[in-house]
């Protein structure tokens, strides 16, 4: 199995996972963004070694559904993709996308029965 397959695998199963907690939103956002940790310290370690990669497409997805707050901490904790130009510019825009479809979310949906179903 390759290593970006598995990285979606490992999403797929934190969210099938979530589904079966008192909380699944809080819950999936715990385990995406610890995910999200997980999945930058992988990609840096096989930058350092020459290994296969995580593509950075995969990398702004775990930022795009949840995850990036932990892509952040990802960042600094190994300082991964702190310089490159371009990712850092994407990644701003899936923050932002993220961060805009949750406040569509909350005004359309009471806060309480969302984060509480």
């Amino acid at each position: 199995m390759n290593l970006n397959r598995f990285c979606y695998f490992l999403l797929a199963l934190a969210a099938a996972g979530s589904l079966f907690t008192p909380h699944p939103w809080v819950m999936w956002l715990l385990l995406v963004n610890m995910l999200t940790v997980v999945v930058y310290g992988g990609d840096k370690m096989a930058a350092r070694k020459a290994w296969r990669r995580v593509p950075e497409i995969t990398l702004l997805m775990f930022g795009l559904v949840g995850g990036w707050p932990g892509a952040i901490a990802g960042q600094q904790l190994f300082r991964h993709k702190t310089q490159k130009q371009p990712f850092k510019a994407y990644f701003i825009v899936s923050v932002i996308l993220n961060i805009s479809v949750l406040l569509a979310i909350y005004q359309l949906y009471p806060f309480s029965s969302f984060f509480t179903s």
